[in-house]
């Protein structure tokens, strides 16, 4: 008997839960399809269309060019295919590997069903993570609302083993399209990706600094961070690979916490998924935030990376010129836009969706909640990042912001943090800044008191 595998967000063969499954019981062939929204695809911008073609293109080649690449309208279209392809097969069961957000879990429950109604089976085996969201719970059975204490019930829980396909695999050859779509827009970087450069990536990573993971992965200016965002958010690896090589140094323990942070938010997600692109804690919806022409001509500075901090402004520029930005810089730039702009963290995460090349639908919004005070933390809306600070904190010799703002490189050291204290700081071009971050700080505490007092 044969199957068919549809890839989803697993473009990968190695430690692939539900391709090995497939292979194991179906050693007669599996049909290898993968399902091209063309509509969703169009709206992305350069770097993920770009992104997610280099992806698939890579695992195209991994398997001898036999992934059919199905492009549709819509999911519904690509049912109907698949069930077109398991009459003309005569295949029954279709495998794939479970999603738990809101747009994936609508995919395969559509899927299901129509492919149910003609006796063909949707088997869903496995996610994206080391522990299906919705496994880790509290002892009285609900879920964590906390990252602490979901961590500690996390580790119990993690599958560290990563899976291992035959070693011969017999990919089926059906008369579908081999071709992958090429992008309709402009990336501003060459973008390389697949299953095999993310293990690599992984390896140079362990090398260089995971070691020093725990004192590294905060500066902007120094690679101390995995670069691997945008391998698991492809599923070009998986984080039992990563959790099975680590060790329980100091460093290797920050690193492994990090992996765990991108399961919670899945978890969070899945008990909640109206947080996709709405509040985790509601009663923010009413702190008031600011709109009209001025509120749109500080966002479009702060897009583009023109706010008059080197700090915010550097991190802007770098996800428009790579389709990343370092960690600790997007809270850095999420804390400006909510807390010193007042615009509604909203905005900014779709700005991040649009530009990301590593966008995680849970990761973004709890990520960008987190930081504006409405998502899983105790009491979070107090913590209004200085960017001034920041920067000379975590890019102390000014480098990371040289890289991006070519306006500040005559300036030494620190000072291109700071070019409002130096006599000719302006004079590449910089833009002075928009705000004042100090009355824009207590501009938003007042606001928070404001919500407060409506709320007693």
């Amino acid at each position: 008997m044969s199957a068919i595998f549809w890839f989803r967000r697993d473009l990968r063969l190695q430690d692939n839960e539900a391709l090995t499954a497939a292979f194991e019981s179906h050693p007669d062939g599996v049909a290898a399809v993968y399902m091209f929204n063309q509509p969703e695809y169009q709206v992305l911008e350069g770097i993920r269309q770009h992104s997610l073609t280099e992806s698939i293109r890579s695992l195209s080649h991994d398997i001898d060019g036999q992934l059919n690449v199905l492009q549709v309208q819509s999911v519904s279209e690509f049912s109907q295919r698949l069930l077109k392809i398991c009459k003309q097969t005569r295949i029954a069961k279709v495998y794939a590997m479970e999603s738990f957000d809101p747009k994936g879990i609508s995919e395969q429950t559509l899927l299901s069903k129509e492919l149910g109604s003609a006796g063909i089976e949707l088997h869903l085996v496995g996610s994206a993570y080391a522990v299906l969201p919705g496994k880790v719970s509290k002892p009285d059975g609900g879920n964590y609302r906390v990252y602490t204490p979901f961590y500690k019930a996390w580790m119990n829980l993690a599958d560290v083993l990563p899976k291992v396909l035959p070693s011969k695999l017999n990919w089926l050859s059906i008369e579908e399209t081999k071709d992958v779509p090429k992008p309709t827009k402009v990336s501003p970087i060459k973008v390389i990706a697949g299953e095999d450069f993310a293990l690599r990536t992984f390896e140079r990573f362990t090398d260089r600094a995971l070691d020093h993971y725990d004192e590294m992965r905060n500066r902007a200016d120094l690679s101390g961070t995995s670069h691997l965002s945008h391998a698991l958010a492809h599923g070009e690896i998986h984080p039992r690979t990563l959790l099975a090589t680590i060790g329980d140094s100091p460093a290797h323990e920050v690193f492994r916490k990090e992996i765990a942070w991108r399961e919670f938010y899945a978890d969070v997600l899945f008990h909640y998924p109206h947080t996709v692109d709405d509040y985790y804690e509601p009663r923010f919806k009413k702190l008031r935030y600011d709109t009209g022409a001025i509120a749109d001509e500080r966002f479009a500075a702060w897009c583009k990376g023109e706010t008059g901090y080197p700090m915010v402004d550097a991190g802007m520029r770098q996800l428009l010129a790579e389709g990343w930005m370092h960690n600790r810089v997007r809270m850095i730039v999420a804390s400006f836009l909510v807390k010193d702009l007042h615009i509604e963290w909203t905005k900014g995460a779709e700005h991040f969706e649009a530009h990301l090349s590593d966008f995680d639908p849970a990761s973004n919004s709890h990520g960008w909640q987190w930081t504006a005070g409405c998502g899983t933390d105790a009491s979070p809306y107090y913590r209004i990042f200085n960017p001034i600070l920041q920067g000379l904190k975590f890019d102390p010799d000014g480098k990371y912001v040289r890289k991006y703002i070519p306006e500040l490189r005559h300036l030494e050291g620190s000072a291109a943090h700071e070019p409002w204290d130096i006599f000719d700081g302006y004079s590449g071009g910089y833009p002075a800044q928009i705000v004042d971050h100090s009355e824009e700080r207590n501009e938003s505490l007042a606001r928070l008191e404001e919500l407060k007092s409506q709320n007693s």
